[in-house]
């Protein structure tokens, strides 16, 4: 008898560990956003990682600071550039995916004040396993500092 609650007492925390609140599958880190004058849309940048052995979307993104966020590609042919919104990025079982300038970014539009240089925006990233993470965003220059 003392050996099976000796076993009940171990076993119970772990399992209840185990239905708790898993660890999330995704982080988001490097997060930035270009200040721009005015009515000018702005960049968003960061770097994703997939910490699960599952492919997860990155299927939409929101801040109060703007009154539009969406994801954006930067395509390039030839000479010319342009901007496509698009509807989720995948980012695969174990890795790292960036947004960076001229690649994929986040376009923040119709912003709601002016922004500082220095200061931090509260970013909402939502995933298609349901997990939805807020990140701090840095504010920088045009140029990125």
């Amino acid at each position: 008898m003392h050996r099976t609650f000796r076993q009940l007492a171990i076993a119970l925390p772990l399992a209840a560990t185990s239905l708790g609140a898993s660890a999330a599958a995704m982080m988001v880190s490097d997060c930035w956003i270009r200040s721009m004058p005015g009515e000018t849309p702005s960049g968003g940048y960061f770097k994703l990682m997939n910490m699960s052995s599952k492919p997860i979307d990155l299927d939409g993104i929101h801040t109060e600071a703007f009154g539009m966020s969406a994801l954006h590609q930067t395509l390039t042919s030839g000479s010319t550039s342009k901007m496509v919104p698009i509807e989720k990025v995948t980012i695969a079982a174990n890795s790292t995916f960036a947004f960076a300038p001229g690649g994929y970014h986040a376009m923040f539009e119709k912003p709601k004040a002016s922004l500082a240089v220095g200061s931090t925006v509260p970013v909402t990233f939502k995933f298609s396993d349901g997990d939805r993470i807020e990140a701090k965003c840095a504010v920088k220059s045009a140029t990125g500092q």
